[in-house]
């Protein structure tokens, strides 16, 4: 049976087709679709390279001819990396997914592709802070902030789906203004946020607090074709210190 294309989990994943009922007890593919859609914000968090290799072991088994379960130590270093960011936000690590009843030793079953760090970097780190608002205290702070930055811009948000967020509850209103577009070309910068709004529901929520609308500058990483905002100010808060670094940033030398 073809993966669903509601199931943006399990997109490219590296095949097409699954074996209904799922490791997960979902019946047919129809049904796992909504409770993947529940692991996406912890996916754009990337707490372990292989955490959608894993998830879709279970919400997707690949389809031979038999049921292959995820190893256990697979799990094991999922749950260590993700559990705590998780934990974050009130949520434990489900007992469904409790590693105990997954193959160990060298049964056959889906192993960890990475080791231990992925690009060369260490695995990252549970935080619980996502896109919490910084003071703009004053704009040489605000300075420091773009030019250790790869890409800084200035955005309006809205909210457009009530009062609760999840995947694409907010919006990216037309007004966007690229202060530094890093090492992509600034046309692209504005459909990769609208990816990151998609994906990293939390990082909305911190940064609407309630709101309809705002307007933020926000800066951060450029990882591949991923955004990851590390720094964000909303201008209401901090308007004239933001605006004279904005007019300031053409003329201002970033250290070495």
């Amino acid at each position: 049976m073809p993966i669903p294309q509601a199931m943006a989990l399990c997109h490219d994943i590296g095949y097409t087709e699954m074996q209904p009922p799922n490791l997960l007890d979902h019946d047919t593919a129809t049904e796992a679709v909504q409770p993947s859609v529940s692991w996406l914000p912890l996916l754009a968090r990337e707490c372990h390279p292989d955490a959608r290799l894993f998830l879709c072991s279970l919400f997707a088994p690949v389809c031979l001819d038999r049921l292959i379960y995820p190893c256990r130590s697979l799990c094991e270093a999922l749950q260590a990396s993700c559990a705590p960011i998780m934990a974050c936000y009130g949520y434990p690590w489900p007992a469904i997914l409790h590693c105990g009843r997954f193959p160990a030793g060298h049964s056959l079953c889906v192993a960890a592709v990475s080791v231990g760090s992925r690009l060369g970097r260490p695995l990252p780190r549970a935080s619980c802070r996502d896109c919490e608002l910084q003071d703009a205290r004053s704009s040489n702070e605000v300075l420091e902030a773009l030019c250790a930055s790869d890409f800084a811009v200035k955005v309006r948000l809205s909210r457009c789906n009530g009062s609760s967020f999840g995947l694409s509850d907010c919006n990216l209103d037309s007004g966007l203004e690229v202060l530094k577009a890093g090492p992509l070309p600034a046309v692209e910068l504005a459909p990769i946020l609208r990816r990151w709004l998609q994906l990293d529901a939390t990082c909305m929520h911190n940064l609407l607090r309630g709101r309809h609308a705002e307007t933020y500058v926000l800066s951060g990483e450029v990882q591949g074709h991923r955004l990851l905002v590390t720094t964000a100010y909303a201008w209401s808060q901090g308007h004239r210190n933001l605006q004279l670094a904005v007019r300031r940033r053409h003329h201002h030398q970033c250290p070495e």
